[in-house]
């Protein structure tokens, strides 16, 4: 597995549950069948800039550092207000319509957002296909999309 791949998965990880020590993502990597070394893990922590954070169930948590998922939301924030055109949903699935050429890059900000019940996303020109994990997963979405959008 390439390194991006791991780390988007390790991201992935992060937003479903409560890893405290280094030895909880080799295993977890493990159970999705990835094959990794605890200094494989401690170089994605320094390289992703992971931090340890209180944990709701005592002790300390890995978490994306703060200052990184408030930047992604104020970037996919503007872009929406830029380039959104219209949406609509359907079951698991959202489309979203942008102004040619923010298909893709507002895809790429809803990956980065590594919500939770979010399956994965297609980005064209100027359409986005997001794929829920469940059709209530998907009308939570929408309704945070259309939040974004106010100002």
């Amino acid at each position: 597995m390439r390194k991006s791949e791991r780390q988007r998965l390790i991201k992935q990880l992060l937003s479903e549950h409560d890893i405290q020590k280094q030895e909880d993502f080799v295993a977890l990597l493990e159970g999705a069948d990835v094959n990794v070394t605890q200094a494989t893990i401690s170089r994605d922590i320094k390289d992703m800039q992971l931090i340890k954070v209180p944990s709701p169930s005592g002790g300390y948590r890995y978490s994306l550092p703060v200052q990184q998922t408030v930047d992604t939301e104020k970037k996919l924030k503007r872009i929406l207000y830029d380039a959104y055109v219209s949406m609509a949903i359907q079951d698991y699935f959202i489309v979203l319509k942008a102004l040619p050429g923010n298909g893709t890059a507002i895809a790429s900000l809803i990956d980065q957002m590594a919500f939770p019940d979010v399956f994965g996303t297609i980005g064209g020109d100027d359409t986005v296909l997001i794929i829920a994990k469940t059709p209530t997963a998907a009308q939570d979405l929408y309704q945070l999309l259309t939040n974004l959008l106010e100002r």
